[in-house]
């Protein structure tokens, strides 16, 4: 039993460190919309150019052009391009291209082997990219009239070289309101933001490749999308490489700049979720089952154990005491991301069926990378093994 209550003890400890650095990060998660444009940059008026990937994406891309063209600085261009898509995605783009001289449309050339898809496509658009600042966004985005004056405050003003924009997500059915806001759990909980800009250690590299905003000549530096172009989680890899080549980074808030619909319907998440949870611990299974391990100790166990404890067992009182911080640490985390992330308040008592889904998709994760039919995503298979492309239709 002695080791048994030294395990709650440390438990409720790595709670109590994680709400701390939880509370922290509530003020350091900005908003890019608090940072207004100097008056030198608004002299000069340089390009921007918006760079969108777009494959198979008929269904958002009108709209995500149209929420672009809306933006409340006007010197920018905005590159597209169609990664070969089977679908109306090149012609609805062309239309687009026709009615705004800012719009260009770009066709992309078939996927070379060593390459992701998406990296290829990203650098193809880098090439074609006049401006000095460069923005990657999704074609499933929808942008605020704001959304690029305010990252490009965002960055002048915290004098850095990158910056990733995390989008507010809508989260539709069940499915993806228990996966998806896993994302912001573990921005809030897990990354000491605060740090993410003063060290150069690449372990603390996070991002979102809804939103990536670069000075050109950061870009160029660190080798583009080309240095990432095996990476799966490309977003992630490619600020590690700006962390390693000594540039200044932050992760900001764009709840209010920027939304997205991430993934729609179960199949879809089981999909996007199996092809970046592995990737995200670079298929190395020993960090996977520590991390997942950790993760359902701290977020998961003390629901099970307490009940267990109280009603069946009957644990001395403190161990039911640290079960009872634990638990409340645990909902006081997820209460406070449900109102500043604007989510269902009935998800919170769901909190448990989210991490019964984390698990069930992470092994998932590893099985379908290692031993299944490889990461499936955009209409493409990818193998770990031989990091080979093969470009093959479902």
């Amino acid at each position: 039993m002695n080791y048994f209550l030294y395990y709650q003890y440390a438990v409720t400890s790595l709670l109590t460190v994680i709400l701390i650095n939880f509370v922290i990060n509530n003020f350091a998660y900005k908003s890019p919309s608090r940072f207004k444009l100097p008056t030198d940059f608004l002299i000069k008026h340089p390009l921007v150019s918006i760079l969108i990937p777009a494959r198979n994406e008929e269904k958002n891309i009108g709209r995500c052009l149209r929420s672009l063209t809306r933006q409340d600085y006007d010197n920018i261009e905005i590159l597209v391009l169609d990664d070969n898509s089977d679908d109306a995605t090149g012609s609805i783009i062309d239309g687009w291209s026709k009615k705004d001289s800012r719009i260009k449309f770009l066709r992309g050339k078939p996927l070379l082997q060593g390459w992701k898809g998406k990296s290829y496509a990203c650098h193809q658009l880098s090439q074609h990219a006049k401006g000095g600042y460069l923005i990657f966004t999704d074609a499933d985005t929808l942008h605020f009239p704001d959304s690029v004056s305010s990252s490009i405050a965002a960055l002048l003003s915290n004098d850095l070289d990158a910056l990733s924009i995390f989008p507010k997500q809508i989260m539709v059915t069940i499915h993806e309101r228990m996966i998806v806001v896993f994302i912001n759990l573990a921005v809030m909980a897990f990354m000491p933001l605060f740090l993410i800009k003063k060290t150069k250690n690449p372990i603390l590299s996070i991002a979102n490749g809804q939103f990536i905003l670069f000075k050109r000549k950061t870009y160029d530096s660190i080798g583009g999308h080309k240095n990432v172009r095996k990476d799966i989680v490309e977003d992630v890899a490619i600020f590690r490489q700006v962390k390693k080549c000594g540039f200044r980074f932050m992760i900001f808030d764009g709840r209010s700049n920027v939304y997205c619909r991430m993934y729609n319907g179960f199949r879809e998440v089981v999909r996007g979720f199996s092809k970046f949870i592995f990737a995200s611990m670079n298929y190395n299974i020993t960090k996977m089952v520590t991390v997942i391990s950790l993760v359902m100790i701290l977020f998961l166990v003390p629901l099970i154990l307490f009940p267990i404890g109280s009603y069946m067992i009957r644990w001395p009182l403190i161990i039911n005491v640290n079960l009872l911080i634990q638990i409340s640490i645990i909902f006081i985390i997820r209460i406070v991301m449900t109102f500043r992330f604007r989510s269902r308040i009935m998800d919170i008592v769901l909190h448990p069926l989210s991490m019964f889904y984390i698990m069930a998709l992470s092994v998932n994760s590893v099985y379908q990378a290692k031993y299944g039919k490889g990461i499936y995503w955009k209409d493409r298979v990818y193998y770990i093994d031989d990091e080979e492309e093969l470009d093959e239709e479902i």
